[in-house]
């Protein structure tokens, strides 16, 4: 009965600690985690058309949905308790805070990692993002003027571009202090400058059209905490619609 989105994230967070070689129930410090997820389809699609009872056979147990109180239910699948029922699984015992801000979630968890860590609030930080859509194989109605490709293909920054798509997956990342990930020798795939995080208010053609002005601000911010000059960026990746 469990959104499945819960489920991978929590197994995204126990793949983290074990490649970074940490026990969270020895880990004499605190870790924070910071997430978010989509929106569950799969309680819109699965759980709640079938809400007056369902009996699942899974390995000689049987699983009645209607004997589930509604508080049961809202428990395994409401985005709120994503973070927190890792946190309990892991022992995690530092901030675990959901995140949501549509399609720069997981950004700006990492953003919001990073700035605990740098606060002394944590030692160490769980920070990434999971969707997941229910059921997997359907298609979409391509509207002309809506942000759907009309081929199923994404093609940022190419002449041919006409549309972005949506897809499942999940991603995390373990992060440290620098000079503490050094001192512990762990094993660091990359460093983190800077980062920074603003928003676009009302200065724009609609509510979903990026800001040329705000993405700037956001940028020079980044690029200032980081200290380094902008000549020095040698690779930009990008929002599949090219912000």
């Amino acid at each position: 009965a469990m959104d499945p989105q819960q489920r991978l994230f929590l197994e995204c967070a126990w793949e983290c600690l074990e490649d970074a070689g940490y026990d969270p129930f020895n880990y004499p410090g605190d870790i924070s985690l910071y997430g978010g997820a989509a929106t569950n389809t799969y309680l819109l699609n699965n759980i709640l058309p079938h809400r007056h009872g369902i009996d699942r056979n899974d390995q000689m147990q049987v699983i009645n949905l209607s004997s589930m109180g509604g508080f049961q239910v809202t428990t395994a699948n409401d985005k709120d308790y994503l973070t927190t029922r890792t946190s309990y699984k892991l022992h995690l015992t530092g901030s675990s805070v959901n995140v949501q801000t549509a399609c720069s979630t997981s950004l700006v968890t990492v953003h919001l990692a990073c700035q605990s860590l740098i606060n002394s609030e944590c030692d160490m930080a769980l920070a990434g993002g999971v969707s997941v859509h229910s059921p997997q194989k359907i298609g979409y109605l391509y509207q002309e003027g809506m942000i759907l490709s009309p081929d199923g293909h994404c093609r940022a920054f190419d002449a041919d571009a006409s549309g972005t798509i949506f897809g499942s997956g999940a991603g995390m990342v373990v992060l440290k202090l620098l000079d503490r990930a050094v001192e512990d020798g762990d094993r660091i795939y990359g460093v983190i400058k800077g980062s920074a995080v603003n928003n676009d208010g009302g200065n724009k053609v609609g509510y979903l059209a990026p800001n040329i002005d705000g993405q700037t601000r956001v940028v020079a911010e980044a690029l200032a905490y980081a200290d380094i000059p902008p000549e020095s960026v040698g690779y930009i990746e990008a929002h599949g619609t090219g912000t």
